[in-house]
């Protein structure tokens, strides 16, 4: 079996784009066969679908999670497609609605707007506060000055059981000395559980949280990660995110084939 692919790397969050039509039953497995392969460095899988609504191009990831490093990469492939215009938008797998990327083409970046939180609330794990962020399909527990650990993760892990409709969930470690975040994010649905090189949604959920007592306006954070920088912004007003978003470089390596014997 031969696939098109496509590697994106936006900000150290690899992710392998699957260019050729696969039905929806088969990406998980899929998924895992390509994030296997011997010398891949790929965290994430999203499959490049029809659009169902008026948009350039919709991207359904292995899970059926949101992702917003894969939108924002989704985002520049479409625009590189359209002559390289300078804002796209795009669906994708885990949002309601459409997303708006925009494209920073002298920097190689790109910028997407991101969910808004449902629910933010406080938590305990232990004798160590953290903070919960709900953005709807996927959340993430933060923390600061934990050491990153999967048992740290796997004590967390329950408090994510009575959140309605998750397809993904995180917990991002924050080290405020040295202003560096390292992300654990698990998507049940394709059997996998990644330390990210970088986590776009778990950046906005940093900055959320980090925002809390922030007054009213914009609130920009450049998160520091293991393979690459994100920066997060939310904007409150009355205290409320009312628009939020995330940013950062991304590369695009051209298309390739991927061989894989038929089972």
């Amino acid at each position: 079996m031969k696939l098109k692919v496509l590697r994106a790397d936006p900000a150290g969050n690899i992710t392998l784009f699957v260019l050729d039509p696969v039905p929806k039953g088969d990406r998980a497995a899929l998924a895992a066969r390509l994030m296997a392969l011997h010398g891949s460095d790929v965290e994430q899988v999203g499959f490049v679908c029809s659009p169902l609504h008026d948009t350039a191009g919709r991207l359904e990831m292995a899970g059926g999670e949101f992702c917003g490093n894969a939108a924002r990469a989704f985002g520049m492939l479409l625009a590189s497609r359209q002559g390289g215009a300078d804002q796209v938008q795009v669906e994708v797998s885990g949002c309601v609605r459409p997303v708006t990327v925009k494209i920073h083409w002298s920097r190689h970046a790109a910028q997407a707007e991101m969910p808004l939180p449902r629910e933010v609330r406080p938590v305990q794990i232990g004798d160590r506060p953290g903070t919960v962020v709900d953005l709807t399909g996927i959340a993430h527990l933060v923390v600061e000055d934990v050491p990153p650990s999967l048992e740290f993760f796997q004590r967390a892990e329950p408090l994510f059981a009575d959140i309605s409709g998750l397809e993904a969930y995180g917990v991002i470690f924050l080290d405020r000395a040295s202003g560096t975040m390292t992300p654990l994010v698990k998507v049940p649905a394709a059997g996998t559980l990644v330390w990210e090189g970088s986590c776009g949604s778990g950046s906005l959920a940093a900055a959320v949280a980090q925002s809390q007592n922030a007054p009213d306006g914009p609130f920009v954070r450049s998160y520091v990660q293991p393979a690459g920088t994100v920066e997060a912004a939310v904007v409150r007003r009355k205290g409320e995110v009312v628009s939020a978003y995330i940013g950062g470089p991304v590369i695009l390596d051209p298309p390739g084939v991927v061989e894989l014997s038929v089972i």
